[in-house]
């Protein structure tokens, strides 16, 4: 095993350990952190066969089908986060609308009239 292999798969652990902790409810997600790392240490530990694979598919090289594959992770994870950020964005709205008309002090002794004549 070279140091480069070392030094990845330390940090494959690490990153999924990392979010094992931090999502421990999330079962989907769990499963899909424990699929990718362990897919990504395989792949770490035999490299050859990320290149099987990408001639297998019509790809030239294993690191460009490695690349082809984390990119469309990063779309799939930016608009994840895009929809949260919209979502916990509406949410906040409509507690900031609720509490405003909850905190809205309305004075019975101010009429229509009384605003026209002022």
């Amino acid at each position: 095993m070279t140091g480069i292999q070392i030094l990845l798969i330390t940090g494959v652990l690490m990153i999924t350990l990392y979010f094992f902790q931090r999502m421990k409810k999330a079962v989907f997600s769990v499963v899909l952190v424990t699929l990718m790392g362990i897919v990504a240490i395989l792949l770490i530990l035999q490299p050859e066969l990320t290149n099987q694979i990408a001639h297998k598919i019509g790809v030239g090289r294993g690191a460009d089908l490695v690349f082809y594959i984390c990119i469309l992770i990063f779309w799939y994870v930016v608009m994840r986060l895009y929809a949260r950020i919209r979502k916990l964005e509406e949410h906040i709205t409509e507690l900031i609308r609720h509490q405003a008309i909850a905190n809205a002090k309305v004075d019975p002794t101010d009429s229509l009239e009384t605003k026209q004549v002022r």
